[in-house]
């Protein structure tokens, strides 16, 4: 069964890559959707199996790498965080594909389309099954891979082959240091397999080793160089530029790539890695400390982005912080509660972002929307399912609520619990983001479905995004809905209304259901048993629970005030925001600027990498080795031979003329050397 589970993507991949010119779009739809739901079911009952019934299991394939020491067999490792992650995978990929039969049926490539979505889907899926790092790292770079080709799917818009490449380029700068980590710890304990790492693990505590010429402690240098991996791949603070750039791929790959699967695999990675991890205190704090900041920082870009799914994004950042902040702090099966509730609230409402777009002719913008709640209506009942969700809201008092009051609101208080420097730091950030995000989710809500409609005014001629592309790639508009001035928004086929359905029963339910077996002691060990690792002295999952009792309240009151404020700011006085604005210029600027990260590293990447390699080019190559070298060599040839070629004239007389003086020259030279050997 777990492999089926594992490989039905990969055959959809291949049907779709190799035949779908054959056997047509429609086909390679229902080949790859119908393989992906078939994996799907079978992840529930896998996830039913191993953490309830607690059948963990490992599942040898093949003998893959034997070089002296080092084997590696490719191995399918089952335990209860590798069956999270398969329904989460899996759960939301099928949707996704399903989803993309409606969005995407204008494209004439969709059969390269539905072949990537598989692909990815495999790769993450090899990422999550692994049982050694080789492996984990082959999955790493294979969803790298296929964000790369899905990003750039629309490859004749320059804007996406950029924001594909920047993707890529990001991810290796991580990458570099996942690798350094691995090389550590195979030097440190002589293995790469996840269950000689972990036994090994307790005894590198405290141990040192030379790095970079310093005396370091080893497992703290070698956690925070795979955790550089993990904020590459999870798009963290100073590593974060490349996501909200990725919105350039069409609509469902922001929800599969950047909700659902990649994004979180960096938090895996470090949930896979607890044994190590534990035992690496202060790599822990800076886990923590990053994951506060990003939380923070994403928060406070999203709050005046205008793009629908930049502000999705940029709220899908700030949630990878939270994310983080649970495992800096230990509470490592928190960490994970909130990535499987987030899978759901987050990729319902970038499908949701999706069907608004269709429905406005491939409008991107909030501000060209407004007044679209009665035109449609299911998905705005989803978009505020979804935002319900997202802001956490839950009553306290009765510990009932949607699926992010139980998982974000927990890690709100696992921050509070948390031993060590950072765990105010991160409390209070993620307090304040908290406001944040409930205010920039409703003023989504409010701008887009609420209010005057600004669509009616607004030029719908200049196609914003997402779908423009099919006309520049078919070089033909499509008319099939009447793209112009006079339609009203349209709700989207049921294709695409069925997937919000089925997100909309995670987000409104996962939190609830699970939250005894990610949260409660018991639970975890019951449900988690070996897969998470948590020392003797780690007691912040019990701590959390006996925080005092304003604490669980300060998200609520976040939540309430942040809805207040884009109440009061986006349907009562709509002029505030703009006044604000005006008044706050350097501020407003910064903001919607993104920090100006993308200028800053510009300037300092960029711009001296571009630099040098034209001094390189032009220098280096061009005047010095091409000028001295092969260049030069071949120029004098070309002198000597240009006068000799002087002489060749093709005339009679010269050519004779030329005998002659050879003839008297030769005659001359015979007269004097005989001479003066006759003179001897």
């Amino acid at each position: 069964m777990y492999q089926a589970i594992v490989f039905l993507p990969l055959a959809g991949f291949l049907i779709a890559g190799l035949f779908g010119r054959a056997i047509g779009s429609r086909a390679s739809e229902i080949v790859t959707t119908g393989l992906l739901g078939i994996a799907a079911l079978l992840s529930w009952v896998a996830f039913y199996q191993v953490g309830y019934a607690g059948q963990s299991t490992t599942i040898e394939l093949f003998r893959w790498i034997s070089a002296g020491s080092l084997n590696v067999n490719w191995t399918l490792r089952i335990d209860t965080l590798t069956a999270v992650m398969l329904v989460v995978v899996n759960s939301v990929s099928f949707l996704v594909h399903l989803y993309s039969i409606g969005y995407m049926h204008e494209d004439p490539d969709r059969p390269r389309f539905f072949a990537y979505l598989s692909l990815f889907t495999f790769a993450m899926l090899m990422l999550v099954t692994a049982n050694d790092l080789l492996q984990m790292f082959f999955g790493w770079e294979g969803v790298g891979v296929a964000s790369y080709l899905l990003i750039g799917f629309w490859y004749k818009k320059p804007s996406a082959n950029a924001a594909a490449m920047k993707a890529f380029i990001v991810n290796r700068v991580g990458d570099f240091g996942f690798l350094l980590g691995i090389f550590g710890l195979y030097t440190l304990t002589g293995s790469i397999g996840f269950e000689a790492v972990f036994g090994a693990a307790q005894g590198l505590a405290g141990k040192t080793m030379e790095f970079l010429g310093y005396k370091v402690d080893a497992l703290t240098v070698v956690c925070l160089l795979l955790f550089m991996g993990a904020m590459g791949k999870s798009a963290q603070f100073l590593l974060h530029t490349w996501l909200p750039d990725a919105m350039e791929g069409p609509t469902p790959v922001s929800a599969l790539i950047h909700a659902a699967t990649m994004v979180t695999a960096g938090v895996f990675m470090v949930a896979r890695l607890s044994p190590v991890f534990e035992y690496a205190p202060i790599a822990l704090q800076v886990v923590m400390f990053f994951g506060a900041t990003t939380a923070f920082f994403a928060a406070t870009v999203g709050l005046v982005q205008n793009d629908i799914k930049r502000v999705i994004a940029y709220s899908t950042c700030s949630q990878l912080g939270y994310m983080f902040v649970a495992l800096g702090a230990g509470a490592y099966s928190v960490g994970i509660f909130h990535l499987f509730t987030h899978a759901f609230f987050k990729a319902l409402l970038f499908l949701g972002a999706g069907s608004v777009i269709h429905a406005m002719h491939h409008e991107q913008d909030i501000r060209r929307m407004g007044g679209l709640a009665g035109h449609i209506k299911f998905t705005y009942a989803m978009m505020v399912i979804g935002t319900l969700a997202l802001t956490g809201f839950g009553l306290p008092f009765l510990h009932i609520g949607f699926a992010g009051y139980h998982s974000k609101d927990a890690i709100i208080e696992v921050a509070y619990a948390a031993h060590g420097a950072m765990g105010p730091y991160a409390f209070f950030m993620t307090v304040i983001a908290a406001l944040m995000t409930s205010f920039y989710s409703w003023r989504l809500i409010f701008k887009t479905f609420h209010g005057e409609p600004r669509w009616a005014h607004a030029d719908h001629g200049h196609a914003h995004d997402d779908h423009a592309a099919h006309a520049a790639h078919d070089d033909h508009a499509h008319d099939d809905h009447g793209h112009g001035h006079a339609h009203q928004p349209h709700e989207s086929p049921l294709v695409m209304l069925i997937p919000l359905g089925a997100l909309a029963v995670g987000a409104v339910f996962s939190g609830v259901v699970f939250a005894k077996k990610f949260t409660y002691e018991d639970g975890i060990k019951g449900f988690f048993r070996d897969s998470i690792f948590m020392r003797p002295e780690n007691h912040i999952i019990h701590a959390f629970h006996d925080v005092p009792g304003w604490v669980p309240w300060t998200p609520f009151v976040m939540m309430a005030l942040g809805f207040a404020l884009a109440w009061y700011m986006y349907i009562k006085r709509p002029d505030v925001p703009v006044q604000l604005a005006r008044e706050h210029q350097g501020l407003y600027q910064f903001l919607l600027n993104k920090w100006y990260f993308d200028e800053l590293y510009d300037r300092i990447f960029v711009r001296p990498a571009r630099w040098l390699g034209r001094f390189f080019w032009k220098k280096g190559d061009g005047w010095l080795i091409d000028g001295f070298g092969p260049d030069g060599i071949a120029a004098r040839v070309v002198d000597i031979t240009r006068g000799v070629v002087r002489l060749q004239t093709g005339y009679l007389y010269h050519y004779a003329f030329a005998m002659l003086i050879g003839v008297a020259a030769l005659a001359t030279w015979f007269m004097f050397s005989g001479g003066v050997g006759g003179a001897h």
